[in-house]
């Protein structure tokens, strides 16, 4: 068999072949923006980079959309959606129905990041663009951006980095490159990781589903990262619980676990090595949905944990202003 047809890989949504092909067995479904609200939120997409093709959605407030741009100006989200690296886009239904609720829910300006899927794009690729989106809202904190809605209405002393799952790596990585730049040039005044996609070397329980869900992640970061010459538990991209948080770059962190996800003992090390950094000075927080799995807020957008979970982030987007 040549490696043309023979699986690496098989997972329920996708398979990889040993030639590095994927075959995505969900088809990806673009919803489109639309300037006819939706539970109150207008959106719009544009493009942050022209030569790799990658844009990015705009979510606003309807009842904002046609204010004045001197009236008082929104806290700005910037989103970094999951799907293992691999699958979803920033334009995926679930991701637009998430952004929608979460944006009338905050009374925000959210922008949420598309960025290009691995393996066709590894790691750290999927890093590399996310911050070039990064940096492309902050051409806007002089209100002379190419758009205008980010222009008119983001408030740049309360912007916040969120993402799920993969998108909640990429928004940590987002926050330790912010922190690492000359201080002033990228202000966060806090972060939210829903579910985050990190391991270490801490053991998994023998319980059969607990050690076969790790193995179900640790094969995705390995076709995330093919050319990772460390390991899946000593790769810093996703080892971040045993790497150094102390120049996270925001003042305040608030981090979702699910009591079923097998993920969430990371979340619980993530905030605990936070509050025990000699180097950080925020403030981080944990909120835990039992009994839910992971991302559940994402696959299931109108139960009733769903909407608590997205109150508790509205109102830590609405908490006030806390940067370094």
């Amino acid at each position: 068999m040549d490696s043309d047809s023979e699986i690496a890989y098989d997972y329920p949504r996708y398979r990889v072949y040993k030639n590095g092909r994927i075959e995505r067995l969900v088809t990806d479904t673009f919803v489109p923006p639309s300037l006819n609200p939706q539970n109150g939120v207008v959106s719009k997409d544009a493009v942050f980079s022209p030569e790799k093709n990658l844009s990015l959605r705009i979510y606003l407030p309807h009842n904002k959309a046609g204010e004045d741009k001197n009236k008082k100006k929104l806290p700005l989200l910037v989103y970094f959606h999951g799907g293992g690296f691999i699958m979803e886009t920033a334009f995926s239904p679930i991701y637009h129905t998430f952004l929608t609720s979460a944006v009338s829910a905050a009374e925000c300006i959210a922008v949420s990041v598309d960025y290009r899927r691995a393996p066709e794009h590894p790691i750290p690729i999927p890093y590399e663009d996310s911050w070039d989106a990064f940096k492309w809202v902050f051409t806007h904190v002089s209100g002379s951006g190419p758009e205008h809605w980010v222009n008119d209405h983001a408030d740049f002393s309360r912007v916040f980095l969120a993402g799920d799952s993969a998108g909640a790596n990429i928004a940590h990585h987002m926050a330790m490159r912010a922190g690492k730049e000359k201080k002033g040039s990228f202000e966060i005044s806090g972060m939210a990781l829903f579910h985050p996609f990190f391991f270490s070397k801490a053991p998994v329980e023998e319980e059969h589903e607990a050690a076969a869900a790790m193995r179900y992640m640790q094969g995705m970061w390995e076709i995330a990262s093919p050319n990772s010459e460390m390991g899946v538990e000593e790769d810093p991209w996703v080892n971040v619980v045993g790497s150094d948080m102390s120049g996270l770059g925001c003042g305040r962190v608030l981090v979702m676990v699910a009591g079923n996800d097998v993920l969430a003992r990371e979340g619980w090390g993530y905030a605990a090595k936070l509050e025990k950094s000699s180097g950080w000075e925020g403030r981080v927080g944990v909120i835990e949905t039992e009994d839910e799995d992971h991302i559940f807020h994402i696959k299931n957008p109108d139960s009733v944990n769903t909407r608590l979970l997205v109150q508790s982030f509205a109102e830590f987007l609405k908490e006030g202003t806390s940067c370094v």
